[in-house]
């Protein structure tokens, strides 16, 4: 089931303060904490106010979030990595519940589970990629140079020499955590944080590989082909599954998102799907009208201008404009004329002129 969007969980605006968050929070955690509400959807929506919270509440969680949404959390985030930090003791306090009868936080989150940190699926990477209009109208195919790190080919990952393997942390015991209960009368209070031997890990490297000096990955840069397809705007963003940075302890490659930035044309300017351009008439052939040629981006088209056109006149060639990025339609082009009045005459054309502007025109 897809999950609601953090804003609209906590019900605050995008450009939400953290204040504001804050309160938002307090105040849904007071209606729906299981302790005090016995609905029996209560702790699934206190669940997901809570990860909303979380997100929202951490800036480096909230700007990747608002870049990439879902994907850009789930992705690059456990369950853990997403709670860990975040102090709900403090505010849940304050609205008057300890964890003694609900458990603590992560015993909420995680189902009370103590367990080492599994896969870790690779960080996603973020790649911008300049093109032209004309490559955006008609779709472009291109090599990018990605920096990005890959499991390490000399240990294969393991961050391990080759012949050794990494060692169960006897700290924590292998679940890359160490828990601290305090009690205060019959409350129960825990605090869960990273095991410091292991740094979370659950193992411990005694002979680090000599090429990744027991990272398990190396930085490489790769080429990578990527079709833009016709109709990207700027800030269209290109998704490729499992060509972002190399995962720990055997999970997945993080993804891959190729961020487009159109260039500014000299001729044309983009409004939507529409292209605009103007075009200099002279004031002879706005008056008498015409074939006139005009600029797209397939090259050279005519329209016709009815005599005493004015300038600021818009005339629409259509399906002429950019094509739908999500359908099968396309924009259409909207020619302005400029009419030109000549500022030098030549003695003839002086004459000319007065003969026309004593016929009252």
């Amino acid at each position: 089931m897809s999950k609601r969007d953090y804003y609209d969980t906590l019900g605050v605006p995008r450009d939400a303060t953290k204040d504001q968050i804050k309160d938002e929070y307090r105040r849904l955690a007071l209606k729906y904490h299981p302790d005090r509400n016995k609905a029996p959807d209560a702790e699934e929506k206190f669940k997901e106010i809570s990860e909303a919270y979380a997100v929202l509440s951490d800036d480096e969680k909230r700007t990747q979030y608002d870049r990439f949404g879902h994907a850009g959390i789930d992705g690059r985030y456990s369950t853990e990595d997403i709670f860990r930090g975040v102090n709900f003791d403090e505010i849940l306090r304050d609205i008057g519940f300890g964890f003694g009868g609900f458990g603590s936080i992560f015993d909420t989150f995680l189902g009370g589970g103590r367990r080492a940190r599994g896969p870790q699926r690779g960080q996603d990477i973020r790649y911008d990629l300049e093109i032209s209009l004309e490559q955006a109208y008609k779709g472009y195919n291109t090599e990018i140079d990605v920096p990005r790190t890959e499991r390490c080919p000399e240990c294969n990952g393991s961050g391990a020499r080759p012949g050794t393997s990494p060692k169960r942390c006897p700290e924590c015991g292998g679940t890359g955590q160490i828990q601290h209960v305090q009690h205060a009368g019959f409350l129960q209070f825990a605090r869960i944080e990273p095991c410091r031997k292991c740094r979370g890990n659950g193992t411990i490297i005694e002979h680090p590989c000599s090429q990744c000096r027991g990272a398990g990955t190396v930085e490489r840069r790769r080429r990578i082909s990527v079709r833009i397809p016709p109709g990207v705007d700027i800030g269209s963003q290109l998704l490729m599954r499992g060509e972002g940075d190399a995962p720990t302890r055997g999970g997945m490659h993080g993804d891959l998102y190729v961020v487009v930035h159109v260039s500014p044309h000299e001729t044309f300017k983009r409004e939507g799907d529409d292209l605009i351009c103007n075009v200099e008439v002279p004031f002879s052939r706005a008056t008498l009208g015409g074939d006139l040629q005009v600029p797209t981006l397939d090259g050279p088209a005519n329209i016709k201008l009815p005599s005493g056109t004015q300038s600021g006149a818009i005339f629409r060639l259509k399906k002429k404009g950019m094509p739908d990025l999500h359908n099968a339609g396309r924009g259409d082009e909207l020619v302005i004329v400029r009419v030109r009045t000549p500022t030098k005459l030549t003695s003839r054309q002086r004459e000319l002129m007065e003969a026309f502007s004593k016929e009252g025109l």
